[in-house]
């Protein structure tokens, strides 16, 4: 048996060959648009979060599954490049998940994707000291039973479990109570809670599943966070913007980065805000990871967007702050 390394965070999850293609604006239906070039680039939730942790100086280990085509072979030389420890699955016969992006001028992405059955990870596949060598655990829930196994175990070892959810896949119920930091995009909370107000929302699943924390991405709203005794917001800093893929993810990076340093929430929330923006300005999910440095520049320079919330005695109230 091998001998499995410590490492800082473990990310199991899905990883994909995107092909970003830029144009200037959203095709209405039939029309036909012009696009300046094609560029095939690496991203998806965990895998680009992963990336991005070991590029401010973690130690990070990806946990997924790859087709056995060229974007496999691509993947795995990537990672290696970038010093995360990979434990790529292969599914025979099968093609490597792929995305097709559309960016316009604005900076808004349309995502097109396909990923074939076979590339599911599996319980089996998934090894128990992967889990219990690592300090976190980041999952973005896709492959429900094999995240959830792999967040009993973080539990039962009192390992902090951090998701990121866009999508409620089936199975997701088993999932959910095993989550420490739910960190989803907009809709999720209210989809789960059946609540539209979103501080109520969040609220609700919290009550409901027990995280430490809910909390929802708003784009270029920021973040809302609730911990149970009060809300926290943090707002989007404004940057050039020329790509929005990635910034979900990012945002989950700087978000474990600072976890894992024990920074109080609000500061763990600007460093991931910061993180997602600078991300923004460069074309892909990995377009701009920025070093910690430049990330603490753009803290510092306070040019944040007007604020969506007001916090007032705990309490979140809607609302542009002056």
């Amino acid at each position: 048996m091998s001998i499995i390394s410590k490492v800082d965070v473990v990310g199991v999850g899905l990883n994909a060959t995107d092909t970003l293609i830029p144009v200037h604006h959203y095709p209405a239906a039939g029309s036909k648009v012009e696009f300046r070039s094609a560029n095939d680039l690496y991203g998806v939730q965990v895998a680009t979060a992963m990336v991005a942790c070991q590029s401010w100086g973690l130690r990070t280990r990806y946990v997924g599954k790859v087709g056995d085509d060229l974007a496999a072979t691509l993947h795995r030389s990537e990672f290696a490049r970038l010093g995360v420890e990979t434990h790529l699955l292969t599914a025979p016969g099968c093609p490597s998940q792929q995305a097709f992006i559309l960016v316009d001028d604005a900076g808004e992405r349309t995502v097109l994707w396909k990923r074939d059955d076979r590339l599911a990870l599996q319980p089996s596949d998934v090894e128990r000291d992967w889990i219990l060598e690592a300090r976190a655990l980041h999952l973005d829930g896709h492959d429900t039973a094999a995240a959830t196994l792999a967040a009993t175990w973080a539990r039962a070892a009192g390992i902090p479990v951090v998701a990121d959810l866009d999508e409620l896949y089936p199975g997701v119920d088993a999932l959910l109570p095993l989550i420490d930091y739910l960190i989803t995009s907009r809709d999720i909370p209210g989809r789960i809670s059946g609540e539209s107000d979103m501080r109520k929302s969040l609220v609700a699943v919290r009550s409901r599943y027990g995280a430490r924390l809910t909390a929802a991405t708003l784009g270029h709203e920021g973040v809302l966070a609730y911990d149970g005794a009060q809300f926290h917001y943090a707002p989007a800093f404004r940057v050039d913007t020329i790509d929005t893929t990635g910034a979900g993810d990012i945002f989950h990076a700087g978000f474990i980065y600072g976890l894992l340093q024990d920074w109080p929430l609000p500061r763990q929330l600007e460093f991931a805000c910061a993180a997602a923006a600078l991300n923004c300005t460069g074309i892909g999910a990995r377009g701009h990871i920025a070093p910690i440095a430049e990330i603490e520049n753009l803290i510092a320079s306070g040019q944040r967007h007007p604020s969506a919330f007001q916090i007032q005695g705990g309490t979140a109230i809607s609302g542009c702050a002056s």
